[in-house]
């Protein structure tokens, strides 16, 4: 049997590649127009060589420093990973991720999106930009609120100096998904951005059918999520 057969995670990764698949067939869309995100937060080396080995290149993860004692080594193997930061980012990480991140899909604040432009500049490197939409204005979360959203693009564009490539979300888990998802469809049709980011393991394929161009994908691919052990504290 090959890999993708045996390994658990691989096994997880067919049946979201079908539901995937579906789900684009269904809206009249091709699959190719929809980019699986695998959300590898709290999983190591052994957990996601499967998934790569099948043919994966975009992963997500939440948290900079496990990212950074992760990803070096494997992306060194797989030139063409594309690295995605879908976790809250704090200013005094934004070297590191912009040094290591392909794309930061978590723009929130003013102060987040300077150092951001600042780390670029220092780098040279330029990961795409998101925005992290607060669809469900939780105080507790992070998150642009709609009603802001407007002045926040035109900080990152003017002061900052940023391409926002388009809108993140995360709905609020005690509320339908859906009128989350349309009103980030509309929000990113009236600043004129092209790439959303929604849908998770629970929902992917309702993001599908309302616009998503990105869906962020950990637990129906490699289970259970688990505490991510540092090889510096083994």
């Amino acid at each position: 049997m090959s890999t993708i057969e045996t390994a658990p995670a691989a096994s997880g990764l067919v049946d979201v590649r079908a539901r995937l698949r579906r789900a684009c067939q269904d809206v009249g869309r091709v699959e190719d127009a929809v980019k699986l995100i695998c959300v590898s937060k709290g999983f190591g080396h052994q957990d996601i060589l499967p998934i790569i080995e099948a043919g994966e290149r975009a992963f997500g993860e939440n948290r900079v420093q496990e990212a950074v004692e992760k990803w070096p080594n494997l992306s060194s193997s797989y030139p063409d990973i594309e690295l995605h930061l879908i976790g809250p980012l704090q200013s005094n990480k934004a070297d590191a991720a912009v040094a290591l991140f392909d794309v930061i899909q978590t723009l929130d604040r003013p102060k987040i999106a300077m150092a951001v432009s600042a780390a670029m500049r220092k780098t040279g490197r330029k990961p795409k930009c998101f925005v992290q939409v607060n669809t469900g204005e939780e105080l507790q979360k992070s998150g642009v609120f709609p009603r802001d959203l407007s002045h926040f693009l035109q900080i990152c564009r003017d002061e900052a100096n940023l391409d926002i490539s388009g809108l993140m979300c995360i709905p609020p888990v005690d509320q339908l998904a859906s009128p989350h998802f349309a009103l980030l469809n509309e929000l990113a049709r009236e600043f004129q951005l092209r790439e959303l980011s929604m849908g998770m393991s629970a929902d992917f394929e309702l993001a599908v059918q309302m616009g998503a161009t990105l869906v962020r994908v950990g637990s129906a691919i490699f289970g259970e999520r688990r505490q991510y052990l540092s090889p510096m504290k083994i």
